[in-house]
Parts: C-alpha cells; structure tokens; sequence
C-alpha cells in the first residue's frame, strides 16, 4: 500500500499512533473551523487524542494511517477510520489530514481505502456527515460516489429541563437491547447493535417509554452518539433528560434540520445553531420512517 510520487505509504493504525493521530485530528479540524470562522469541533490537543485513543482500542473500528516516508524517516501525516459496529452500515471519519501535507491526494487515498474496506466485508451501505463549509471535502466526497441525503444541524446550550407528556426516561441496560433494536429497524430498516451496547457498557444509553413500550432511545447525548424514536415527542423526551451536565457533550446534538418541529423546538428552548453538516450515504439508503437524530458518522 505505497504511492512512490509521495512517498505515502498506508498502514493499519495502532494505539501507540494515539498522540500524533489525536494531535493531527487537533490541527487538522482546528485549522479548516478558523478559517471559516466557525468553533472548532475539537478545543485542544487532549480531546484530539482522546478521540484517536478511543477509536485506535476499539476492535470495532477500522484504522488506517497515512504516512510519510520521506528522507526524514517515517512520520504520520494522516488517517482514517471506518465504524464496523453495525451489520449493514458503515460509518466514515473522522478522516483528517495534517495542514502541512495537504493537497498531496492523502485524503482521497484515505477514502478510497476505507472504502475498499467496507466493499470487502460486503457491507451494503457506507455513510458519514461532513462540515457543509469545507468545501474541499464535499466535492471529494461526491467525486467518490457520495450522494447527499440532508442537512444536520449541530445544537448547542444549556440542555433542555421539559416534561413530555405521557414520556418516561430511564438509563438503558442490556434486556433493552432487543426493543431498541426494534424502534431502530423500524425507523432506519437497521439496527446499530454494536454502538448500543458500547453505550450500554459505558452507561449513557437511556430509552424512552411510552404505554409501558420502548419507543425510543439514544446511546448518548452527543456528538458521537445517534438517537431513535417513533415520534418527535420520544426525541424530545431524551434531549430532555439530560440534567447532569452544563452542556451537551462535545460540539452538540445533531438534528435533521428537514424536520421543522424538533428544529424549532430545540430553538425555542434556547438551544442556537453552531454548524451545519451534510449526510452522505454510498449504497442502500432508506428515507427514516420516524424522528432520529445521527451521531457525527452517520
């Protein structure tokens, strides 16, 4: 796996990649975010690697890091990784390069080989949200097959204290797993098991209940993680429920702006807009048949 032009040659990720992988993803999303003048996705270097040491011990991700093997030795200039926790759906990103060895196609590498990846395991669906103002990265995106299915809005504040009518929340175990799996057939034609169960173990997940049923539930009220519900109001109920932090964990919740009443209520209850994504899919793609809210892969 080499590119002689560049002297790039593209290996498997490992954890001891964590410090200069994080710290690349640092930069890499720092420098695009200020250049547009929008907050950045990742504050400092800590949360960088903290997100590279997360997904390089996962055995559920895929990893992939580009490097330099020029004249003065071998030195990461990039990476990406490719979420295999669901059967069907395989998620992108974050696919970052480092800003002093951009330009070089290091980044549609990375993607072709993710790709190629997920091809091989037969995955019927490959997806990922992008920052709809990196322009670079949407028309890269769509020169490799991507197609745009909707906007997504990052939103942000002081989360919501509201009481939802005929809802209840509680912390998800591992006897729910099933019904959540459920609500997530129903509204996606697919599960996300895998995600769910990491959430699960860590405990963030929680369901919603509604005449004594699951109706809903999220693995976690942040960026990196997705919510399903039969309706708004079970979305609603778990963006509510959050009552122990300050803020919504990283950057914010991700809301389908298409879907006008969660957009507007989120609004209404002070939450405001930081930054627009796009959701892109490659293969099969079922339009949600119910309210969902994705994580940042999809």
């Amino acid at each position: 796996m080499t590119n002689v032009e560049h002297n790039l040659r593209l290996r498997p990720g490992t954890i001891d990649d964590a410090n200069q992988v994080g710290k690349i993803i640092y930069e890499a999303f720092s420098g695009i975010a200020d250049k547009h003048g929008f907050p950045r996705e990742f504050p400092s270097i800590d949360i960088g690697i903290n997100v590279a040491t997360l997904f390089l011990s996962n055995s559920g991700f895929y990893s992939i890091v580009a490097e330099d093997t020029g004249r003065s030795g071998n030195k990461i200039v990039g990476s990406n990784f490719l979420d295999e926790r669901s059967a069907l759906v395989a998620g992108v990103g974050p696919i970052t390069i480092d800003p002093h060895s951009q330009n070089k196609g290091e980044g549609r590498q990375l993607m072709v080989n993710v790709m190629e990846r997920a091809r091989s395991k037969n995955y019927p669906a490959i997806r990922l949200l992008q920052a709809s103002y990196h322009n670079r990265s949407l028309a890269l995106y769509a020169s490799l097959g991507f197609e745009v299915r909707e906007p997504i809005s990052t939103m942000q504040g002081k989360p919501i204290q509201a009481v939802i009518p005929g809802r209840t929340v509680r912390v998800a175990n591992e006897s729910d797993l099933e019904s959540c799996n459920a609500v997530c057939r129903a509204v996606h034609g697919h599960d996300r098991n895998g995600e769910l169960k990491d959430s699960i173990k860590q405990g963030i997940a929680k369901v919603v209940i509604h005449d004594d049923k699951i109706t809903g539930y999220t693995s976690g009220l942040t960026y990196f993680n997705h919510t399903v519900g039969f309706t708004n109001d079970d979305i609603k109920a778990l963006i509510a429920s959050e009552t122990t932090t300050d803020s919504y964990g990283g950057p914010g919740i991700l809301i389908p702006t298409r879907n006008a009443e969660l957009f507007r209520w989120c609004l209404e209850n002070d939450l405001r807009l930081v930054h627009q994504l796009t959701l892109m899919t490659v293969g099969v793609y079922n339009e949600p048949a119910g309210s969902y809210m994705p994580s940042i892969l999809y």
